[in-house]
């Protein structure tokens, strides 16, 4: 077994259980949505699109403390710069397509990342939502490229490998995108146990000590944003994938403070929490507003409420609090 030096002390790597465990239910729960809702795949696929978002908000948000309603200008960069890449420059292997989405992700949440991490608290929340107004404006002026507020259309991914095309009962982009979802989670899985994932926690909890041990806090910061923006941009490529169209509601407000939400209600600072409030807030949000189309957002509040009261550290979280008290009664 391999040993690390972390701090100046080895340290012995121990077997991540928490990686199998993730990995096992990610893919059980995948086969089973697949077969048991063979008609909602594109519901499914947009529900991993939208978590590989509420993933990179925990990254920033969860690990790293930084306020953000803006998160969104990464998720639509990716998704535009996908979209691009394939209507004005031909690149619609999909693969690529999902590389091109990263990279914009990521240049989104370096430029975010700068303008963002100038400030602390409110501002820096306020800073975040001027970043997301920018990036919308932005794409809506560049019509050209963008297709303003008419969308991106005429999409036209290539077949998978060369063998699996992008079929209308959207099999393909649902089973593309649950590989995204399990390479992303054990990616982030490693960056968070690692000692940079471990830098982040601590510029969260005590920046001063992290300054103090000679670490830069705001390039921790400023790097974690990047990563989060190619997380981001990986989500944003694969609905332009998906749904072949890309609009400006991939640039909203509106899907940033949803987003957020979702984080909350599964628990910050946790890569389950942030995929179970996903989940969870989605399905029961598609669920009622199917059947009460006039009143399903007081339905919603009303989740959220609870949550928020009774389950103060989200669903997840909440859960993990109460797991460990029992087996602690039962020692």
């Amino acid at each position: 077994m391999n040993d690390s030096v972390t701090a100046g002390l080895p340290v012995r790597r121990k077997f991540d259980t928490g990686s199998l465990i993730g990995l096992v239910a990610i893919i059980v729960i995948g086969v089973a949505g697949y077969f048991l809702f063979p008609n909602n795949l594109a519901l499914l696929t947009r529900i991993i699109a939208i978590m590989l978002l509420v993933l990179s908000i925990d990254l920033v948000t969860g690990y790293c403390g930084v306020a953000t309603l803006g998160h969104a200008a990464l998720f639509g960069a990716g998704a535009y710069g996908a979209g691009i890449a394939a209507v004005h420059f031909g690149i619609t292997e999909p693969l690529t397509m999902t590389v091109v989405g990263a990279i914009a992700g990521a240049l989104a949440g370096l430029i975010s990342g700068i303008v963002i991490l100038r400030a602390h608290g409110l501002p820096q929340l306020v800073l975040s939502i001027a970043v997301i107004h920018l990036f919308h404006e932005a794409a809506n002026k560049a019509s050209a490229w963008t297709g303003g507020s008419d969308g991106l259309a005429g999409i036209a991914p290539d077949a998978l490998l060369g063998m699996f095309q992008f079929d209308l009962w959207g099999r393909t982009a649902y089973i593309y995108g649950l590989v995204l979802l399990i390479v992303v989670f054990l990616g982030l899985r490693v960056l968070v146990r690692s000692p940079f994932g471990m830098l982040a926690r601590g510029a969260r909890e005590d920046p001063i000590r992290i300054s103090a041990m000679g670490a830069s806090v705001k390039s921790v910061l400023l790097r974690m944003y990047v990563i989060s923006g190619v997380v981001a941009g990986i989500g944003g490529a694969l609905t332009a994938i998906s749904t072949q169209v890309v609009g400006l509601d991939s640039l909203s407000f509106t899907l940033s403070a949803e987003s957020l939400v979702m984080l909350v209600l599964g628990g910050t600072g946790s890569l389950y929490g942030a995929m179970i409030g996903t989940v969870v807030f989605m399905w029961f949000e598609d669920l009622v507003s199917a059947a009460n189309p006039f009143h399903w957002l007081t339905m919603v509040g009303a989740l959220l409420i609870a949550v928020v009261l009774f389950a103060p550290k989200g669903l997840y979280g909440s859960g993990a609090v109460i797991l460990g008290r029992f087996k602690g009664g039962r020692k």
